[in-house]
Order: structure tokens, then sequence, then C-alpha cells
């Protein structure tokens, strides 16, 4: 039998998969920023793409504790979780399966000095603004509708408590 590399390349055929994620978001210099790691190259599904930080909840896991574990696995930090904001659906060709993704405000316990970066799962990561979003990880052909971006815009939105609309995007 082949040895998996990684979560993503075990098969969830027909199955339904939930997935909570972090808008990890703070302010440099009065500026709000969110946190997003880049997929290591050797991922599957979705390399070298900048995600929100989280992670599959395990059968029977709390959905918070879980994203807390998968952001403590990945990155050895703490976060405190807020509300959850926005919530999505898509299916994972390479797992066969089909996913809810939840979203939830987070913010780090720890200095952001402390990340440590898990190789099999991230290569890099950036704090992005808003406008970095837009001009740097919105895929003008998908034209903003990758409702991951969509969710990550809707965080700063509400941060700022500006209207949402999509359609500007």
């Amino acid at each position: 039998m082949a040895k998996v590399s990684h979560d993503s390349e075990v098969l969830k055929v027909g199955q339904q998969v939930i997935t909570a994620c972090a808008f990890i978001h703070q302010e440099f210099e009065g500026v709000e920023r969110v946190f997003l790691p880049k997929r290591a190259s050797t991922k599957k599904f979705l390399p070298s793409v900048y995600e929100l930080p989280g992670g599959h909840i395990d059968f029977g896991e709390d959905i918070v504790g879980g994203l807390k574990r998968e952001v403590k696995e990945e990155f050895d930090m703490s976060i405190n979780v807020g509300d959850p904001f926005h919530v999505f659906t898509y299916k994972n060709e390479i797992k066969g399966s089909h996913s809810i993704e939840v979203v939830y405000f987070a913010t780090f316990v720890d200095s952001v000095e402390k990340i440590i970066l898990n190789p099999e799962d991230h290569s890099e990561y950036q704090w992005f603004t808003k406008d970095e979003v837009l001009s740097n990880l919105v895929d003008s052909k998908k034209n903003g509708e990758d409702p991951e971006i969509q969710g990550i815009l809707k965080g700063f939105s509400l941060l700022s408590g500006s209207s949402l609309n999509f359609g500007d995007i």
C-alpha cells in the first residue's frame, strides 16, 4: 500500500466532509490584514494556493475545537475563535468528496513572530489587506466567484462595517 503524504490524498469517495477555517485578522500600523498561508506545492488539491487556515473536522469532534487543533498542528499557534460568518460547499475531485466549509473570525493568542509553518502543509504565508486580496488573489477569469475569496472579502467588509457587494469584485 502506498504511503499517503497528505490528508488531501485520503479518499473520501461519496462522503460529506466538514471543514472549518479561520479568518485570522490583525491590525498592523492601523491597517487590518488577514493571515493567508500558501499551500505546499506538493499538495494534490489546490497546490501553491493561498488559503484561509483550517482543515477537516474529525468525526464527533467539536467544530471550534477542531479548528483550534488544525491551526496548532499547522502553525504551532493558538487562536481565539469568534463567530462564524460564511459557509460554502465544494466538490473535492481529488478525494471524491463534497465539503461544507465554515469560516470563523479568529485572532492569534500567540505573538505572530512565533508562527512556525509545517512544510507538509504550507510553504509560506503573508498578511494581506483587502486591496491586496483583490489585486493579487482574485482571478480575473472567475471574476471573484471563488467562494473562499468571497468569504475573505466578506470578512473584511464585516470588520469595517461596510456593505457587502460581490458584484464589484
